[in-house]
């Protein structure tokens, strides 16, 4: 057992329940995912909130355990390995706030909803599933951003999940080479399933994307009622993570090791960057060659491979249907696919 899993197991042991809340505080309530899903929104949204408190940091992973990195990427900030790592992240909270976080890794991780289960059977959930083929292609364009994918061909990244599965064609800097098989991803109904194996119905709440994207604040406020905070406080909509497209790669590394000075060349240009321009006009010069030369808007989708992709999950879109009750098969238009 490793020092992450040992932790957890021990927190089971003991009983957080049993701490003195004073002095401890576990997440009352989980975003579990999807990425690229409105998660990120959300998470904003509901940090405004004066009855809710959510770290400033998104994403410490720590309850998916068959998900750890396989190295420290350079531009990631280290997760919390251990519990008393982990629980320090809320110790800002107040004790009349509800404490959450928020993770797009907890809903395919295999082991998260039990490890939650286990330090917070308390927890409420809130998961938001998106339309198959429009999630992978932004999740994608994503992980090119990121560095963890190479291949700018969706199809052919997706034709790659078999041989990255034993470990070949996984990129270099590629730390977490799980997010790689992409048609895994979006077993929406065995994901749930996990949840509500070890959650009471009423503490899951599974939203869907397109509702959220039409009506962000009539969404989140239904979030509020779940959470049993006051619904009526003021709610500014907030859109981030725009899908982008990674125009170079090896572009958006150099303007990384300017900006952070990695090695002698680098920390050279930088002094002499630094010494001839202002910060805030060093900042501006950075964020204008990401915006306009590393990423650029995102090229029109492959018609093709969506109709390809949407027929090879549509029994997929089928299963998550029949399993909350709602005609998603018709509302993501799946009702026209053979």
């Amino acid at each position: 057992m490793n020092r992450h899993a040992a932790a957890l197991s021990a927190a089971h042991d003991q009983s957080l329940q049993d701490q003195d809340q004073s002095e401890v505080r576990v997440p009352d309530f989980f975003i579990v995912g999807h990425a690229k899903s409105g998660t990120t929104a959300m998470y904003e949204m509901l940090r405004g909130h004066p009855q809710i408190f959510l770290p400033d940091g998104k994403e410490p992973w720590f309850f998916a355990t068959d998900m750890r990195a396989r190295f420290q990427p350079a531009r990631w900030e280290r997760p919390p390995q251990v519990l008393d790592e982990y629980l320090a992240l809320f110790e800002g909270a107040k004790p009349e706030q509800r404490v959450g976080e928020g993770s797009s890794s907890y809903l395919w991780s295999t082991t998260a909803a039990g490890e939650i289960a286990k330090v917070a059977p308390a927890a409420r959930i809130i998961a938001i599933l998106r339309e198959p083929a429009s999630f992978l292609r932004s999740l994608h364009l994503q992980l090119l951003r990121s560095h963890l994918e190479v291949k700018k061909d969706l199809r052919q990244a997706l034709s790659l999940e078999a041989p990255r599965r034993e470990g070949k064609h996984v990129p270099r800097r590629s730390y977490m080479p799980q997010l790689l098989q992409y048609s895994q991803l979006v077993r929406y109904a065995e994901q749930l399933r996990r949840y509500h194996a070890v959650f009471r119905r009423e503490q899951v709440m599974v939203l869907i994307y397109d509702d959220f994207r039409s009506d962000n604040e009539g969404t989140v406020r239904k979030v509020l009622r779940f959470l049993e905070v006051d619904d009526s406080y003021p709610i500014d909509a907030i859109h981030v993570n725009p899908s982008l497209a990674m125009r170079s790669q090896q572009l958006d590394e150099l303007v990384h090791a300017l900006s952070v000075g990695h090695g002698p060349a680098s920390r050279a240009a930088k002094a002499v960057l630094k010494a001839l321009t202002p910060r805030r006009v060093r900042r501006e010069m950075l964020s204008a060659t990401h915006r306009h030369i590393v990423h650029g808007p995102p090229p029109p989708p492959d018609e093709a491979l969506m109709l390809e992709l949407r027929r090879r999950f549509k029994r997929e879109v089928v299963a998550i249907s029949d399993y909350l009750g709602r005609d998603l098969v018709s509302l993501w238009r799946y009702d026209h696919i053979d």
